[in-house]
């Protein structure tokens, strides 16, 4: 600093404007600076008694420099401000453009020399008793920076929620930062400098702890194998008035996936499904999994020109139908399907019942393969599809399995289209814990086939609808909302009108396998305002702009990354 002829005050200035500009996600940053008043007070001022100090706005921007030319441009500004130091705030705000009672800002920085007293003022101060002290600020956010000569004393005055200690720590971290950056590196950018404490960055890491062990090696198909051995006797799924145990579930999908495999299918081979919500949907998917390929859900009741784009992008090498199914792609994708073996997983079962009924051998399938591929809504071009491996899924249906209890998921409405995400959470959770999938065509079926399921997973306003409907069973313990932005006024109105005893909130874009936080809020808690913590395995972190941890609290781009 001496090098470059810059003063300590110019040093604190810089900092916090550093602070100021990673807490509000600024890099060009006003605040105000308490000015002494005496330095063009004319001869003799300082032997005047009385209040000189002023207060004034300096502006600071940051973009785009590094600590050096940093530090030399908040010098200069200091030093030009001292040059009006006399200046009222007012005529400041007169000449800013800003219009009153809008305040020019709402941060403030006061630096004072407060070294060694000298003689004089000590015998000036003689039979002078000091009975009460208190520094007041009319701004939300004040810090005081004592230059003691031999080091510096930093405090703090805020309004909550904001604690005047992290400020105060934030503040250091910035000042040890460009102090280190000035030794080592005066070319490094004023972005790239740390201002979050070590405690803080130590909370970060704690609330990204989420290590859960799962089967690295296990394929999603599987987990539900494994239940199929332990209850084979139990519902696995309910459609109307049809059912199927878990060994008949198990037996039927392993014929259509020796069938599969003897056409061909094998690891990363996407096959298409193109089905509508009946317990052949829930053979087929089983099936392709088990034949070590990967599902491509195709929704007949989507438009046409989204099912021909998906089915000609994922290009698969064979095609699950059913009549409504059939009905579609002959529509939208007649040429597309003349290239592709096609099934119709009613009409052709006979191909395949007299197939082997045992689980196949996982013959080259690894969990590094592709379980399935979603299309994303397309919202903002064309859809997308998004791959999932095998042990991306298994991890997510694990962790599920550690966040919900069997007995939440004992009835399981299955209501999500399959290629919305959700879905995978509704299929492979509730199978993978011998529990029954309740399949009906969507969420709002319940308002006219009630069904008595314990868990319910769906989006924000098709539960609004449930819910003014009084539709949701005595029997509903668990509703998971997700894909919508969920508000207070629904989690208090499914607790008021409901016996529901816990709602979800869950979010994750379709990459990360489903859901990537969850919040769950009991009913004598009631709603919060955040969307949780990471699920198993997965990391979550707020970066600013310049790749920067954002502070707690401050907002900022999402970054996911983990097994999911």
């Amino acid at each position: 600093a001496r090098r470059l002829g810059i003063s300590a005050a110019s040093l604190m200035h810089l900092a916090w404007a550093l602070v100021l500009a990673r807490t509000s996600g600024r890099d060009d940053v006003v605040f105000g600076t308490v000015l002494f008043g005496r330095m063009q007070g004319g001869e003799q001022a300082d032997r005047v008694l009385g209040m000189f100090i002023n207060t004034l706005p300096i502006r600071l921007k940051l973009a785009n420099q590094n600590v050096e030319t940093g530090l030399k441009a908040a010098h200069q500004l200091l030093a030009q401000l001292l040059r009006h130091e006399h200046a009222p705030l007012a005529l400041a705000q007169r000449c800013s453009g800003v219009q009153a009672p809008t305040p020019l800002f709402s941060a403030l920085l006061n630096f004072r020399h407060s070294g060694v007293v000298h003689a004089d003022a000590v015998a000036v101060e003689e039979g002078v008793e000091l009975l009460h002290t208190h520094d007041r600020t009319n701004y939300p956010l004040t810090v005081s920076v004592d230059d003691l000569g031999e080091g510096f004393l930093l405090s703090a005055q805020t309004v909550a929620p904001i604690r005047a200690a992290r400020v105060c720590s934030m503040l250091e971290q910035a000042v040890a930062s460009l102090l280190d950056a000035l030794t080592h590196a005066p070319q490094a950018r004023l972005d790239t400098l740390a201002i979050l404490p070590e405690a803080e960055l130590q909370q970060l890491a704690q609330w990204n702890d989420t290590a859960l062990d799962y089967p690295r090696n296990a394929c999603l198909h599987e987990l539900i194998e494994a239940q199929v051995n332990a209850t084979p006797d139990a519902v696995a799924v309910v459609c109307g008035d049809q059912q199927l145990s878990y060994a008949e579930l198990n037996t039927r999908a392993n014929q259509l996936a020796h069938y599969l495999r003897a056409l061909g299918v094998g690891p990363d081979e996407r096959v298409a499904v193109c089905v509508e919500r009946r317990i052949e949907m829930i053979i087929g998917m089983l099936a392709i999994l088990k034949a070590g390929g990967a599902y491509v859900p195709l929704d007949p009741s989507y438009p046409s020109e989204r099912v021909a784009y998906m089915l000609e992008h994922s290009d698969p090498v064979a095609i699950l139908v059913d009549t409504r199914g059939c009905e579609v792609l002959q529509q939208s994708a007649a040429e597309a399907i003349q290239r592709r073996t096609c099934l119709h997983l009613q009409a052709d079962a006979g191909l395949w019942e007299q197939a082997q009924d045992a689980n196949p051998q996982r013959v080259g399938l690894e969990s590094s393969h592709l379980a399935y591929v979603i299309y994303t809504s397309g919202s903002t071009g064309l859809p997308k599809g998004v791959a999932i491996e095998h042990r991306n899924a298994v991890n997510f249906i694990c962790w599920a399995q550690s966040a919900f209890e069997r007995d939440e998921l004992q009835r399981t409405l299955f209501a999500t289209s399959i290629n919305f995400d959700l879905a995978v959470y509704e299929y492979f959770t509730p199978l993978s814990l011998g529990c029954t999938l309740h399949l009906v065509d969507n969420a709002l079926a319940l308002l006219t086939q009630p069904q008595d399921v314990t868990l319910i997973n769906t989006v924000p306003s098709a539960m609004s609808a449930l819910v003014n409907a009084g539709a949701i069973s005595p029997q509903t313990r668990v509703i998971n909302l997700a894909g919508e932005a969920l508000k207070r006024d629904l989690v208090e109105r499914i607790f008021a009108r409901t016996g529901v005893e816990r709602v979800c909130n869950l979010y994750g874009p379709t990459e990360t396998t489903t859901y990537s936080t969850w919040c769950s809020m009991e009913r004598a808690t009631g709603f919060v305002t955040h969307v949780g913590r990471p699920v198993g395995n997965t990391q979550v972190h707020i970066l600013a702009g310049n790749g920067q941890h954002c502070p707690i609290g401050v907002a900022g781009e999402l970054y996911i990354g983990g097994d999911g």
